[in-house]
């Protein structure tokens, strides 16, 4: 038969990776091609014969990336006060150290997907989880603002490393139907590291009164907020010892024998045979992978999930969710609320987004992945625009803080609703289909240039906050992320296909 033919069939699967067929047009392709003249791949992996305690474990260590991740982010939210009054810096000066450590993030991001064919998905995440420690140490007794950005970027690198090879790690090690719930896991570490970085902030600031007072060992509350970090980082790092490579780094390699070691205790001795020669398949016999495979050989354009994957990026940012992550404590400060009020509502939007990413958890290998993305941002539009109504329509004060009055309410339910809607959509979403959505072969080059992109554009918009705050206002700042969410909505509907269920192996290029 032609379909038992591996020449015929890979040059068909190779037609349809490289051509500008929609996803459709490709899925339709692949489910009349069976890998082995039996089975589609979906249908592959035996659920008696997965080591679900393994991949769990697994998921586990790699999502401590995540939860650093998060924690490194929200962190900076509580020392903000002490980083001004320790460095003497103006709103420029203060923006530029909230977000210096994202020029980190868009390095660590952009080489870590190149690095990670190179030297392997695991040995990333260790590089990654050495940063995070010095970083954290380094950022805390920091004497000068120059020497504080050089620690931030360092642990930026670590972010920007552990965003993309988390959950592509943990893609290419989980079965596909429940590949986004596990992947999702990530989120929800993130956003609990946020919480915990609040808690820990709030807490600290408490017990020394103010951020910037002395806590302990005559060193202020602000630099022991760096500190903690220093205990889940090491963590990381011990856990790291204990997990395997990624089996399909390992087929990229040429160690396919030490693929298929891994492949048998993920899923069991004859799935682990079927499960190489699907991986082997699908990659290019010629060539390693390399930046160059994102253009397609058909066409001679960049491929189109390429620009998917970049508008994923893109505007994850544009709605101006981390403008809350990174300045929330100084957002509510703005609008009168106390330092010590700031931090705790803080720790309420951090509950808020565990609780949205456990409903995606559980719903989105069920319904998938673009009607979460789609109503998350019909969500989001609709929260920000209530909370540009609210600051237009605030008071100043003599200082020049916006006093809500009645609108206060409204500004705090839609600014957490806001928090929510983001996080069971875009916040899990974006970075599941990140992980999951290239093809094996240029899965590497695709999340190092979508990660530059998701990583540079939270750099503008978190840099240029305060400029805004101190130009147009809070309603003019938050008027453009409300355009920002509109249009995600445009490009979800008009873009973004469904991945949900699709082996790594199936994804259309």
């Amino acid at each position: 038969m032609f379909f038992n033919n591996p020449t015929a069939l890979l040059s068909i699967r190779t037609y349809a990776a490289d051509s500008d067929l929609p996803p459709t047009g490709v899925t339709i392709l692949q489910q009349h091609i069976p890998l082995t003249g039996q089975a589609p791949a979906a249908q592959h992996i035996s659920t008696e014969t997965e080591n679900r305690s393994f991949i769990l474990f697994i998921t586990i260590v790699a999502t401590l990336g995540g939860f650093l991740f998060g924690y490194d982010s929200g962190v900076i939210n509580g020392t903000v006060d002490g980083l001004q009054q320790a460095f003497n810096s103006d709103s420029a000066g203060t923006g530029f150290n909230v977000a210096s450590m994202l020029l980190g993030c868009a390095v660590g991001a952009f080489f870590a997907g190149r690095l990670a064919d190179i030297s392997g998905r695991r040995t990333l995440l260790r590089v990654a989880a050495v940063c995070f420690v010095i970083s954290a140490w380094g950022s805390g007794v920091a004497g000068s603002s120059l020497e504080f950005i050089l620690y931030r970027i360092l642990g930026g690198l670590a972010v920007g490393a552990a965003s993309v090879m988390a959950p592509a790690y943990i893609s290419e090690v989980a079965p596909a139907r429940y590949r986004g719930m596990l992947t999702t896991v990530q989120q929800i570490a993130i956003i609990f590291g946020l919480f915990m970085a609040f808690i820990s902030n709030y807490l600290l600031a408490e017990f020394a009164g103010v951020s910037t007072a002395i806590l302990w060992f005559d060193f202020a509350a602000w630099r022991w907020m760096f500190w903690m970090e220093l205990v889940p980082a090491v963590l990381f790092l011990l856990m790291l010892l204990f997990i395997p490579e990624s089996p399909r780094f390992l087929v990229l390699r040429g160690k396919t024998a030490a693929a298929e070691s891994v492949l048998r205790r993920l899923y069991g001795h004859e799935a682990a045979k079927r499960k190489l020669a699907d991986i082997e398949l699908s990659l290019d016999a010629d060539h390693p992978p390399r930046l160059a495979d994102l253009v397609s050989k058909q066409t001679g354009k960049v491929r189109r999930v390429v620009w998917i994957g970049i508008g994923l990026a893109t505007f994850q940012q544009l709605v101006g969710i981390n403008v809350v992550f990174y300045y929330g404590a100084v957002l509510w400060q703005a609008v009168g609320f106390s330092e010590s009020d700031a931090l705790l509502i803080n720790v309420l939007s951090g509950a808020l987004s565990i609780a949205a990413c456990i409903f995606t958890l559980l719903v989105i290998d069920k319904i998938g992945r673009k009607p979460l993305l789609k109503w998350g941002s019909v969500g989001m539009t609709i929260t920000l625009a209530l909370m540009v109504l609210a600051f237009a329509n605030a008071e100043q004060d003599a200082s020049g803080r916006l006093l809500l009055g009645d609108w206060g309410v409204v500004a705090l339910v839609s600014a957490n609703a806001y928090v929510f809607f983001f996080n069971m959509s875009w916040g899990p979403v974006m970075w599941v289909m990140l992980g999951e959505m290239f093809p094996n072969q240029i899965r590497g080059s695709g999340l190092a240039v979508s990660g530059l992109v998701q990583w540079g554009s939270n750099f503008l918009i978190t840099i240029t906050f305060p400029l805004l705050l101190t130009g147009i206002g809070l309603a003019g700042a938050y008027g453009l992320y409300t355009l920002g969410a509109f249009c995600s909505i445009l490009f979800v509907v008009k873009m973004v296909y469904e991945t949900k269920g699709t082996e790594l192996e199936d994804m259309p290029g």
